[in-house]
C-alpha cells in the first residue's frame, strides 16, 4: 500500500514540475519579445525562479523514486545571456501525462 501511495505521490510532484517548466518557458518567451529592458529583467527573474522551483522539486522526486527506477535526467541550465540570444533551445514539449511503464 505504501509503495501505491509513494507512486501517486511522485506523479503529483512530475505534474507539478510540468506544469512549473512550462510557466519558466512562458515567461523566457515573454522575456524575449519585450522591448522594455526592465519588464524583460522583471520576466527572467520570474523564469529564474520557477527554474529553482523546478529544480527544488525534481530533487524530491529523486530522492522519493526507487533507485532501480530511476532514469537519467537531463537538466537544463540556462545563463541569461544564453537564453536571450537562442530561441530553438527551449523549445522542448513535455508530454500532457507521464505514464511509469514497466
Amino acid at each position: 500500500m505504501q509503495n501505491k501511495k509513494n507512486q501517486s505521490s511522485v506523479g503529483l510532484m512530475i505534474q507539478r514540475c510540468h506544469k512549473w517548466r512550462q510557466k519558466r518557458k512562458q515567461y523566457m518567451d515573454q522575456a524575449r519579445q519585450t522591448a522594455d529592458e526592465i519588464e524583460r529583467e522583471r520576466l527572467m527573474q520570474a523564469a529564474e525562479h520557477y527554474g529553482r522551483i523546478v529544480n527544488a522539486e525534481q530533487g524530491k522526486i529523486d530522492s522519493t523514486r526507487d533507485p532501480k527506477d530511476k532514469t537519467p535526467v537531463i537538466e537544463e541550465t540556462t545563463d541569461i545571456v544564453d537564453t536571450m540570444e537562442t530561441s530553438d533551445d527551449d523549445d522542448v514539449s513535455f508530454p500532457d501525462f507521464i505514464t511509469n511503464e514497466k
